[in-house]
């Protein structure tokens, strides 16, 4: 493991020097550390570049780690992910990725994740991105995640993309047996030219299924932004989509939140609103003595906490 690796894991995992439980650190399209636990398993596919990870029924209070970094120009890197959580587990994923070039290469990282989750199973799952470095090259990050629930499971995921990410189109899928609830809460920053877009198609199946989908996002620069939604109700089930988005200086955000209801007891809602910074925000915190720049700072922070 590099330094640039070390670097990025502090920034986007837990990562302190060490990792405690199962983990899997990605460094450049290969393996650079593993370990397994007795109640969770990873393992390398066969067929293609990517981890299966099995974790038995019943594990309780567990954490997996599976940073992914490209350090350098010209790394174009792909990878498949499996994560097969066992009938009542309550665990908890951490999945973050850096991307960082010094010269005039591109720096790519494809993450494509399938979560099953088992009956009764719980997940918390976490998931940073960042990219750094002088050089002149794109830094993109594109993650797939393709999500199958049973009954009575809970998938919570908080995602961030914080900085330095030239491009991203986050696609993101789940499909929802009786009693199974999804949380997702998403937040991006966006400066100069850079591009970011979020997919999401939601399809509660089951009954009594849920879904809370919120993004929020701030857009600085001449920077980009486009976030759609679909939520599918074919049962009795409640369902919620929302993006909060805050403009600044040449930026653009598109929002496109849709809903589609096949059951006479589906109750789905979407909101979306951008806007910019209230003046009279930024005027308070001037009179408790912040710069106006430091004021905006202040305001942005807790927006996306």
């Amino acid at each position: 493991m590099n330094k640039i690796t070390e670097t990025l894991m502090r920034i986007v995992s837990e990562y302190d020097g060490d990792l405690k439980g199962a983990y899997n650190i990605r460094e450049d399209g290969g393996c650079a550390a593993r370990q397994s636990t007795e109640n969770i398993k990873i393992e390398s596919k066969e067929d293609k570049p990517g981890l299966e990870v099995h974790i038995k029924a019943g594990t309780k209070g567990e954490t997996v780690s599976i940073p992914a970094c490209v350090t350098r120009g010209g790394v174009d890197d792909l990878v498949y992910n499996d994560f097969f959580v066992g009938e009542d587990a309550d665990v908890t994923i951490v999945a973050g990725c850096g991307v960082h070039t010094d010269d005039g290469g591109d720096a790519r990282h494809n993450g494509i994740h399938r979560f099953f989750l088992a009956k009764g199973a719980k997940v918390l799952y976490t998931e940073k991105h960042v990219g750094t470095g002088e050089g002149t090259g794109k830094k993109s990050i594109d993650p797939v995640t393709e999500i199958f629930m049973e009954e009575d499971s809970v998938l919570e995921m908080d995602t961030v993309q914080i900085r330095g990410v030239d491009r991203s189109v986050r696609k993101t899928s789940a499909t929802l047996a009786a009693r199974a609830k999804l949380v997702v809460r998403e937040r991006i920053m966006t400066d100069g030219e850079d591009f970011a877009q979020t997919d999401f198609d939601v399809v509660l199946n089951g009954e009594d299924s849920g879904a809370d989908l919120v993004s929020r996002s701030v857009a600085r620069g001449k920077s980009r932004q486009v976030f759609n939604s679909w939520m599918r109700g074919m049962n009795r089930c409640t369902g919620h989509s929302e993006c909060d988005a805050i403009l600044a200086n040449d930026a653009n955000v598109v929002a496109a939140p849709a809903l589609e209801a096949d059951h006479v007891d589906a109750e789905l809602i979407h909101e979306a609103a951008i806007g910019k910074i209230a003046g009279e925000q930024i005027l308070k915190l001037r009179t408790l003595g912040l710069t106006e720049e430091e004021a905006e700072e202040k305001i942005i922070s807790g927006f996306l906490k």
